[in-house]
């Protein structure tokens, strides 16, 4: 009797020990990094999670919002990757212009494959800006002076050619029959540079994502001259025209998630996809995506790995189009 109580107590205890090691705690010390400088998409992504994650007490400290600008995300895509590849607090911010970046080779030598896409939180839609007293007041206007003398108009974005912004006005330039190459375009670091350069008159149209707009939406300052969305979106943003019913056959969405460490453990990965499940039916997240302007698209997991690699495929093929990919 005394052996089956004792082999008895010795499973159980044995039980309770594999329990706890498969019992993973938050991670002590949270990071987001943006992979650009402050005032972008990436910023406003990553202050989504902070800003969730503190008020729903999912982790005992406020997470840090760090920024590694450069290459529109290849700096952070490789430092991830090379050299703190199996860190368990530390996310990255990505967007469809990282995966249009992967899809033509830009990060160097790593590619999809090379980290582990843990969480999409919304999306968001491309756009066309310019200042409030331009003389463009519709996206026809705009179009129709760039076709008369494409040097006339200054394109501005946070991305280099052959980024999404780049890709987005060269396709707006194909609508109209102008050469990409003839376009006057100006890469910044980031989605707030372009702005500013706007406000100061120094580029007349702004090429980014509408969520990068939302704060200026209540200004005098900026006019939003389309959205490319297949309809027009609800709320503030149902005063913004959509490219398509201008007669522009441009729509562009733009998904906004997050990243881990290739070497991240199964055990990690799998506390992070339960942290977002949950969190992603918070009021308290609800309400912080809708103020960035980001709509509901929710991945997680294997189903977020799945679908950033089916994209991939497509934005190479739309790369080949401009003789931006192999």
């Amino acid at each position: 009797m005394k052996k089956i109580i004792t082999r008895t107590l010795t499973a159980t205890a044995l039980l309770l020990a594999a329990n706890q090691a498969f019992a993973i705690e938050a991670p002590d010390r949270t990071e987001c990094i943006a992979p650009a400088k402050p005032g972008g998409g990436f910023d406003l992504t990553c202050k989504l999670l902070q800003v969730s994650l503190q008020e729903t007490k999912a982790i005992n400290k406020p997470m840090r919002v760090t920024y590694m600008p450069g290459g529109v995300g290849a700096v952070a895509y490789n430092a991830i990757v090379a050299q703190r590849p199996a860190e368990f607090g530390t996310v990255v911010a990505f967007s469809g212009g990282s995966l249009l970046n992967l899809s033509q080779g830009k990060f160097g030598r790593y590619g999809v494959d090379d980290v582990k896409w843990l969480a999409a939180v919304g999306t968001d839609y491309g756009m066309i800006a310019v200042r409030a007293d331009s003389p463009y007041k519709t996206l026809k206007d705009l179009m129709e002076a760039f076709k008369k003398d494409p040097t006339s108009v200054v394109f501005g974005a946070g991305a280099s050619i052959g980024s999404q912004d780049w890709m987005k006005t060269a396709l707006l330039a194909r609508e109209v029959g102008v050469d990409p190459r003839k376009m006057r375009y100006v890469a910044f670091e980031g989605g707030g540079e372009p702005v500013t350069a706007l406000l100061g008159n120094h580029i007349q149209a702004v090429s980014g994502d509408l969520s990068e707009m939302v704060p200026y939406l209540q200004g005098d300052k900026i006019r939003v001259l389309a959205v490319y969305s297949e309809e027009r979106l609800p709320g503030q943003l149902a005063e913004v025209p959509t490219a398509k019913e201008q007669g522009y056959n441009l729509v562009w969405p733009v998904i906004r998630g997050f990243y881990l460490g290739p070497k991240v453990s199964d055990e990690e990965y799998q506390w992070w996809t339960d942290a977002f499940a949950k969190l992603q039916q918070t009021e308290e997240f609800k309400k912080q995506r809708d103020l960035r302007g980001l709509f509901e698209f929710n991945l997680r997991g294997k189903e977020l790995d799945a679908y950033v690699k089916k994209q991939v495929g497509e934005y190479r093929e739309q790369a080949k189009a401009f003789g931006l990919a192999k």
